[in-house]
């Protein structure tokens, strides 16, 4: 998949229905539910033994940057829109963006020790920020801070447009650097609040996706 390169500003970006998004088709990706057996706890392996984890099948992505900030639009159909946590039992919609932040991070592991994933994360209960996340393995993602990442969603008749964007480069030690002209991998998961899906349950693309960042010479359309 390519990130297309667009004179634009951040604003225009972060409009999922703005006239750069509408020019790109974006691709299909599959997504599965995390397997029961890679949850971090014992209590909450048991407690979802059985049941189907992972409500949201596909979604559709895309990708543009201007030079400096990258982003990505994701699209996928959903009912329901959870984007109130009303009680302890209720969970919000949410995205995210993995990419490795070391080489041969592993992307179904969420990294290993010394071999971190960077995390773009967004809830719909959280209005247009997101959180910049870092992980080492299962059950070790931690919050690098909270306005680096941005963030903004529309639910419109049953499906989520929503677009998480990020510079492309960031001084902060954990978090992907990117260049135009380069490759990267990328990874996505879905969170459906409906089915109770939070933390370790979700759905999600089990392997590094190939994202070639076009040049900013690359003459896109803004």
């Amino acid at each position: 998949m390519r990130a297309v390169y667009a004179k634009t500003e951040l604003e225009s970006l972060l409009d999922p229905e703005s006239g750069p998004w509408r020019a790109q088709a974006g691709e299909s990706i599959q997504l599965m539910g995390t397997p029961v057996g890679l949850q971090p706890t014992e209590a909450i392996r048991v407690a979802w033994m059985g049941k189907t984890i992972g409500a949201i099948g596909s979604v559709r992505v895309a990708a543009i940057h201007n030079g400096d900030v990258l982003a990505f639009r994701l699209d996928w159909e959903d009912p329901d829109e959870d984007a109130e946590v009303l009680d302890n039992d209720s969970f919000p919609d949410a995205a995210a963006i993995s990419l490795p932040a070391a080489e041969d991070a592993p992307m179904v592991l969420m990294g290993a020790a010394g071999k971190p994933v960077n995390v773009w994360y967004w809830r719909a209960d959280e209005a247009d920020s997101a959180r910049h996340l870092t992980a080492e393995g299962l059950g070790t993602s931690r919050t690098l801070d909270v306005k680096t990442v941005k963030a903004r969603g529309i639910w419109k008749e049953g499906r989520w447009q929503v677009v998480i964007a990020r510079e492309m480069n960031v001084n902060t030690p954990g978090a992907a650097q990117i260049t135009p002209g380069s490759e990267i991998g990328f990874g996505v998961a879905i969170w459906e609040g409906s089915h109770k899906e939070r933390a370790g349950i979700k759905a999600f693309s089990v392997d590094w996706k190939q994202l070639t960042i076009d040049p900013t010479n690359a003459g896109g359309k803004a």
